[in-house]
């Protein structure tokens, strides 16, 4: 009997680890998706890039490809090779939210008390990169 691919993944992703595992190799490939279409965007190539970064082509094409998770360094360095602003933002899990959103204070007192405990909705950090990147020339 042949196993098909989805069937195989659903099973897979019941377990939390291997959840965990496919929701970071998933980012990873989505910051590689989004350096290379930068990459492109401007015109270089992964060498040229690489050159920018002061890396090495194939360090350039496994961040591309999402082989591995990423430094903030490393994306700060693509960041400014590429002209862009790299962004970091730490958002609260939903079902916390609701959770906490659940649970009514018991006093007024409580209330002011809870609300300062309580998560922002975002944290959200901006650096722009402009260490050992040369800057995009065309």
């Amino acid at each position: 009997m042949t196993t098909k691919w989805k069937d195989l993944r659903a099973d897979l992703l019941t377990s939390p680890e291997a959840k965990t595992a496919y929701e970071r190799a998933r980012r990873d490939f989505e910051i590689g998706v989004q350096i290379r279409q930068l990459r492109e965007a401007a015109g270089i190539s992964q060498a040229e890039l690489a050159r920018r970064m002061g890396t090495s082509q194939p360090a350039v094409a496994r961040l591309e490809a999402g082989g591995g998770t990423p430094k903030l360094d490393t994306l700060e360095n693509a960041a400014a090779a590429l002209g862009a602003e790299l962004v970091v933002q730490l958002i609260p899990a939903q079902r916390k939210l609701r959770a906490v959103a659940a649970k009514p204070p018991r006093s007024k007192r409580s209330a002011v008390a809870g609300a300062a405990k309580q998560p922002a909705a975002t944290a959200r950090v901006t650096t722009t990169a402009k260490r050992k990147a040369t800057p995009l020339s065309h």
